[in-house]
């Protein structure tokens, strides 16, 4: 083995293009225990900023538009969250005029 691959960094090189506001919904999905209750991840999470095609939105806002009050597994909520958010391409903040 070469010296470069115990070198500490990123497997991937990261780009120099604008950041993107917000946590995926995969990260905050990861800070959780499951099964819980709607109202616990609002209590615990409802301030994160999630990155959404439309922009950044609170989590907060977000589980006011789903319908299921308690999640058995992590996919479950991701499932309802995106039927919210929807999917597709999430603009950087000089996409989104910043």
């Amino acid at each position: 083995m070469s010296d470069e691959s115990d070198e500490a960094g990123p497997a991937v090189e990261l780009g120099e293009g604008e950041p993107v506001e917000g946590a995926p919904i995969a990260r905050v999905s990861a800070r959780l225990s499951w099964a819980i209750q709607k109202s616990e991840i609002d209590r615990k999470e409802g301030e994160t900023l999630v990155r959404t095609p439309d922009g950044p939105r609170e989590l907060s806002d977000i589980l006011g538009d789903v319908d299921e009050t308690y999640f058995d597994t992590r996919r479950a909520f991701e499932d309802a969250v995106r039927e919210v958010i929807g999917t597709g391409p999430v603009p950087t903040g000089e996409a989104s005029g910043e």
